[in-house]
């Protein structure tokens, strides 16, 4: 039984090769949930992968390059879901595309109980638009940290006190009849991407606007989502307490629901 692996350029990838590679931080990746061989915001995830290796490296690939190597990585686990991550990297073999592309591929993935309490920490993350290797070590501080005060994660606010995103998690907001997105910088998640195109097509009313902690208050009410769900709620940021609006965590799912799966293979 496969419930994991690694493969470099669509071959499974050997020790000595992912050695060179382990702890050099010169990679940018994409993280998905396939379920039942497909995926949402596939589309979306190819152009992370483009516009990143061109930030980067200044290199630029087909999509069917992409494709192929998560096609075969697929084929060769064990299931039809699982969590695939997409790293790609400057070659060391000095192949055409100039770029390795390394799957990795695990169980499927379920997000935590909610509703989550989130601590808050100034932090601003390098390259914001760039999902790079180096936030792990970043993701895996501020867990720590906020789980020592108590919270279940943290929220990031900017030198202006904006409050931008969660350490591996995107924010979104609700008073009740708008969908309001940080006006900050951040990682721009796609799952974020889908729920917003999705609330367009569904006609439901999107702002983005500057949040501060300030502003918060029990009338509004909050999600963090990223690759495994649409929505978790969220009871608190700091010390303020928010509403737990059932018709916005519902109206998320919705949205997500209505996105199509694009079948891998």
């Amino acid at each position: 039984m496969t419930s994991h692996l690694i493969h470099l350029n669509g071959s499974p990838a050997s020790a000595s090769t992912l050695a060179a590679v382990a702890f050099s931080g010169d990679a940018h990746f994409t993280a998905m949930q396939v379920r039942d061989t497909a995926v949402r915001g596939l589309d979306l995830h190819l152009d992370r992968l483009r516009r990143n290796s061109d930030t980067l490296f200044g290199l630029r690939f087909l999509d069917e390059k992409i494709l192929g190597c998560l096609r075969t990585a697929l084929t060769a686990f064990d299931g039809d879901s699982a969590s695939m991550f997409c790293f790609i990297t400057p070659s060391r073999a000095k192949t055409p595309l100039g770029i390795d592309v390394f799957v990795r591929m695990a169980g499927p993935a379920s997000p935590p109980d909610g509703p989550l309490s989130l601590d808050v920490a100034g932090h601003e993350r390098y390259l914001p638009d760039v999902k790079h290797a180096g936030e792990i070590s970043l993701a895996r501080f501020f867990a720590r940290q906020a789980a020592s005060l108590g919270f279940d994660d943290t929220a990031f606010e900017d030198r202006d006190g904006r409050l931008s995103e969660a350490a591996t998690w995107n924010l979104a907001f609700w008073d009740g009849e708008t969908v309001t997105w940080p006006n900050a910088e951040y990682l721009p998640g796609i799952t974020m991407q889908v729920i917003r195109r999705q609330l367009r097509l569904l006609g439901v009313a999107q702002q983005i606007r500057s949040i501060r902690r300030a502003d918060l208050s029990d009338r509004w009410s909050a999600v963090s989502m990223n690759s495994t769900t649409p929505g978790i709620p969220i009871s608190r940021i700091g010390e303020v307490r928010l509403d737990q609006d059932d018709s916005f965590f519902g109206t998320l799912r919705r949205a997500y629901a209505a996105e199509e799966p694009v079948a891998l293979v």
